[in-house]
């Protein structure tokens, strides 16, 4: 059952980057894809939730789906900074 959830997390990890980044390629703004990261990271994690609540019938599950979001989180944290670092590189360099 671990396995699985592990699983879990990294197909919802991965889906959220792909989403971003076709998000990056559609509008050509990191800002857009870290707000469309951190949005997902909410969804995710209440999906991620309600599957494991119902899967481990355990109200402590839902710390699960609240630690995918964590994850996510701080996904979206780090394409932020890049979008910002890029953003004073692209300022500097003109």
């Amino acid at each position: 059952m671990n396995s699985f959830f592990i699983i879990v997390l990294i197909v919802f990890i991965v889906s959220a980057n792909i989403i971003g980044f076709i998000t990056y390629r559609k509008k050509k703004n990191l800002y857009s894809a870290a707000f469309t990261i951190l949005l997902l990271a909410v969804l995710f994690g209440s999906i991620g939730s309600v599957l494991a609540v119902f899967i481990l019938r355990d109200a402590f599950a839902i710390f699960y789906g609240m630690q995918l979001g964590y994850f996510l989180i701080i996904n979206s944290l780090i394409v932020f900074i890049m979008a910002i670092i890029s953003t004073l590189v692209r300022k500097y360099s003109s």
